[in-house]
C-alpha cells in the first residue's frame, strides 16, 4: 500500500515514512499511468502503421543514430532500456525479417554487434513519421514549451535514479 488513505501515517511522518503524502500519491498515480498506459499506445501505432513493435523499433530507431548503424548489444540494450535477454531474443525476431544483422565485433572477437541492414532503415524510415506523430499527440502537444523542459529535466532525475540501480529498499 502506497498510501494510507486519508493521509494518516502509522508511524508518524518521516524522512523514512513508507507513506506517500496526497500530493506524493497524485505524482504517483499520474506517473505509473503513464508509465503502463503510453507503451500501449504506441505499441498499437507501430503494430497497426508499420507491422512493428514499440521495442523492435526503438532497437532499429537507434541502430539508425549509431555510427555505422551498427552497435555492440551490451550498448544497445543499454539505450534501449532492455536486458541483454531481451534484446536477444527481439534482435533474433529482426533478423529473421531481414531487418538486423549479427556478426561477431571485428575488433573483440567476444562481442556481438548487431548492425541495422538496408531493409532495417526503410523499415525506421517508413515508421518514424506515424511514430513521431504519436509521440507528439501524447506526450508534446497537450505541454508549453516551458512544460517540456520542466518534464525533460524531471524525466532526467527519475530516470537517473532508476537506471542500473538495485533494489534498495
Amino acid at each position: 500500500m502506497v498510501s494510507t488513505g486519508g493521509g494518516a501515517d502509522p508511524g508518524g511522518r518521516g524522512q523514512d515514512s513508507p507513506w506517500l503524502t496526497e500530493d506524493e500519491l497524485g505524482v504517483w498515480l499520474e506517473v505509473s499511468a503513464i508509465a503502463l498506459r503510453l507503451p500501449a499506445l504506441l505499441e498499437a501505432q507501430l503494430q497497426r502503421d508499420s507491422d512493428v513493435g514499440l521495442y523492435e523499433y526503438l532497437v532499429m530507431s537507434w541502430l539508425s543514430m549509431m555510427s555505422g548503424r551498427r552497435a555492440r548489444m551490451g550498448e544497445l540494450a543499454q539505450v534501449t532500456e532492455g536486458s541483454l535477454s531481451r534484446l536477444s531474443n527481439v534482435v533474433k525476431r529482426l533478423e529473421a525479417r531481414g531487418f538486423v544483422a549479427r556478426s561477431a565485433d571485428p575488433e573483440d572477437g567476444r562481442f556481438t554487434v548487431a548492425a541495422l541492414t538496408d531493409a532495417g532503415w526503410e523499415k525506421v524510415v517508413q515508421a518514424a513519421p506515424g511514430h513521431a506523430r504519436a509521440v507528439k499527440h501524447y506526450v508534446v502537444d497537450p505541454l508549453t514549451a516551458n512544460e517540456i523542459r520542466d518534464v525533460k529535466e524531471i524525466s532526467a532525475k527519475i530516470a537517473t535514479r532508476i537506471r542500473g540501480v538495485e533494489r534498495t529498499w
